[in-house]
């Protein structure tokens, strides 16, 4: 197989794992950049060659026409991979183009972002049976009364388009526990032409936070799925997973599989699933049309989803499969763990002994690897790095 992959972003772990899940299989890597700042996983020896583009956020004929170029100095067509979320609404939005010299999964123009989108994802979901926390829409009449009577204090502000929030208030939500904090958090929204809503949050601890990761084939078909449960985020309550381990819950690919299948969708996924402490019900929360962060975790578990993607790219499939077991892998990113828990501690969300008891796991780290050292050694150049800058400032 002559084709290359081509990743999008290097400056955070995710374009690093599949860079060394792909150069595990020896599949030939090209990273694309465009800021040369913390580009720890371009330091992998799995990757092939690294490229400038302009910054597809300033730019974007000028990042798309680099893609191109890029693609078409390669015999074959390289599968493309974005790793962060804006990386994935820029392929979505140029499908029809990239999808001339690219292989790529998504046929349906549009969808990706559309599942990303929490408005439209609740929409589909409620439509294919699917439970989805109770929501209320900013501009709906008696606002404040309606959110006292039907969604109850505390509550959520959280926004359609979730990549464009984080850019600007670098959190995933806006967590209120009275009418006062929620005229605050919808005042910044408005001020940034930002569109929010506002939701029920699901009673239960951050480990009633589940995923179902899988990959549906360009015969609209999932042949391979696993789950996972998280078990600390960061932010805390209300963040990314930071310590989750891979556990196998039937019921979520019970309800995972029909709907993915249902509304067309295709390649690589991760559904977020929140289980009500009260009832036992499973809620969605997102849908990450990215590779996700728990990348090495599920290749440990048992499942390449990256080498999966490129072998159905490639017309070469892998036979299918579920990790139907626990195997007691637990993914850490050791940095924003120690920040977490830290809070949790804090707050006596968690006592320490408990979270020391939690350690001893068969662990597979965010972005150290034996194997692969250079990209951890830059990593920790970079955060002392910081370190330094704050003590001096």
């Amino acid at each position: 197989m002559g084709n290359k992959a081509v990743i999008l972003g290097t400056n955070y772990y995710i374009g690093l794992s599949i860079i060394r899940t792909l150069g595990y299989e020896g599949v030939e890597t090209i990273a694309v950049d465009y800021q040369d700042e913390e580009l720890y996983g371009s330091k992998s020896k799995y990757l092939g060659s690294h490229v400038m583009a302009p910054d597809f956020k300033k730019d974007k004929e000028g990042y798309l026409d680099k893609l191109i170029e890029i693609a078409k100095a390669e015999e074959e067509k390289p599968v493309l991979f974005p790793s962060a979320d804006p990386y994935a609404e820029f392929v979505d939005e140029n499908l029809e183009e990239l999808r001339k010299y690219y292989l790529i999964p998504m046929e349906e123009q549009g969808l990706w972002t559309k599942v990303m989108k929490k408005e439209s994802l609740n929409e589909m979901a409620s439509a294919h049976g699917l439970n989805v926390p109770e929501t209320i829409m900013p501009q709906e009449e008696n606002l404040y009364e309606r959110v006292e009577e039907e969604l109850g204090y505390p509550c959520i502000v959280k926004p359609t388009d979730s990549p464009s929030f984080v850019a600007v208030f670098r959190r995933k939500i806006f967590h209120c526990n009275n009418k006062k904090e929620l005229e605050e958090a919808l005042g910044k929204a408005q001020a940034e032409n930002l569109e929010v809503f506002v939701q029920r949050i699901i009673p239960g601890f951050d480990d009633h936070m589940y995923t179902f990761d899988y990959y549906v084939d360009r015969n609209g078909k999932v042949t391979h799925w696993m789950t996972c449960r998280k078990l600390r985020q960061f932010p805390i309550n209300f963040g990314a997973s930071v310590y989750t381990e891979q556990i196998h819950v039937p019921e979520l690919g019970e309800i995972g599989i029909p709907f993915v299948e249902r509304i067309g969708y295709r390649g690589f996924g991760e559904i977020e699933f929140k289980k009500d402490a009260k009832t036992g019900k499973f809620y969605i929360i997102e849908i990450n049309t990215r590779t996700t962060s728990l990348n090495e975790l599920l290749y440990k578990a048992g499942i390449n989803f990256t080498y999966v993607a490129y072998r159905d790219m490639v017309g070469d499939p892998l036979k299918p499969m579920a990790v139907e077991k626990s195997t007691g892998y637990v993914f850490q990113y050791l940095f924003e763990d120690i920040l977490a828990i830290r809070d949790y501690v804090k707050k006596g969300q968690l006592s320490l002994g408990s979270v020391i008891k939690s350690l001893f796991r068969k662990k597979v780290p965010a972005v150290w690897s034996f194997d692969d050292p250079a990209p951890g050694l830059n990593y920790l150049s970079i955060l002392l790095g910081k370190v330094k800058k704050k003590i001096f400032r």
